[in-house]
């Protein structure tokens, strides 16, 4: 599954686009320099997401949308089309994402 597949799922599970949830993430005081742990125990107790999905969630709002190159374009199970993640929900996203 790809990054980007992952933020598609968490925005399924909760209903709200992954820019939605990093902005409740920051109203909780979760941001750069959080450890993953506190961030994933409260998207499972708020959200119900697990520890993949949380993790992508994790990404996002410790790091931002940007992911290592090295995912990008190859043919594995993980590989995303682009190094920029689409936050503002999958109905949204362009085509060519």
């Amino acid at each position: 599954m790809s990054f980007q597949a992952y933020l598609d799922a968490v925005e399924t599970k909760t209903g709200m686009t992954p820019r939605e949830l990093v902005q409740r993430a920051h109203e909780q005081g979760f941001g750069p320099g959080t450890k993953a742990t506190p961030i994933v125990a409260w998207l499972a107790a708020d959200y119900g997401l697990g520890r993949g999905h949380a993790m992508a969630m994790v990404h996002v709002i410790t790091k931002g949308d940007r992911i290592d190159t090295k995912h990008v374009g190859t043919d594995g199970t993980h590989r995303d089309a682009s190094d920029t993640l689409w936050l503002d929900g999958k109905a949204s996203r362009p085509a060519d994402e």
